[in-house]
């Protein structure tokens, strides 16, 4: 028999009521001398009292055990909600860094596209140029990017270049040829 949790409550809030009434016969019984028919009568309400407590009890442990799982299956579908929109946020934002990924790729290419066209033609100026303007210029910029055109101008004429340097700077620009033209990692 299915109980209606509304009714089940009245009952579990009825039933102190119960074993208080039961508790107050059998004392007044015992403490009024009543006769062995009325004591008997306070024994019998009592334990009548005693078995709708129970029964109630009963119908408590059964209502809770009954929504138990209905309450796990909401706290699971809950949990089951947060994740998938976690998961969204996630996708979302791996999709952004995936567009931005590809953005710096495009961004690279075009700047590395730039460098060989611009290298190629820096080497090609700096090598119609007189020994010492080339010498002179190249020891003012940046030592890795002069030691790099002179590993792309021909061997004769960096030489050629590097006699026309300073020989501090000269001994600074073939050493970092030097182990740029090594094969393996000096460290």
């Amino acid at each position: 028999m299915a109980h209606h949790p509304a009714s089940t409550n009245r009952r579990a809030a009825r039933a102190p009521h119960y074993a208080t009434l039961a508790a107050g016969i059998l004392l007044g019984a015992l403490v009024f001398g009543g006769t062995p028919a009325l004591t008997q009568a306070a024994a019998q309400a009592v334990e009548a009292a005693a078995g709708r407590i129970e029964a109630i009890d009963e119908d408590v442990r059964r209502f809770c055990s009954n929504i138990a799982d209905a309450a796990r299956d909401r706290r699971y579908a809950l949990q089951q909600a947060e994740l998938e929109a976690l998961q969204k946020d996630i996708d979302r934002r791996i999709a952004a860094l995936e567009e931005k990924r590809a953005e710096y790729e495009d961004w690279l290419t075009r700047r590395n596209d730039f460098l060989a066209r611009a290298e190629g033609n820096l080497v090609e100026i700096y090598s119609r140029m007189r020994p010492d303007a080339a010498a002179e210029r190249l020891a003012e910029v940046n030592a890795e990017l002069a030691a790099g055109i002179l590993m792309k101008l021909q061997a004769r004429q960096a030489g050629i270049i590097l006699n026309e340097m300073d020989s501090k700077a000269a001994a600074t620009l073939t050493g970092i040829m030097a182990s740029a033209a090594r094969r393996q990692d000096p460290t």
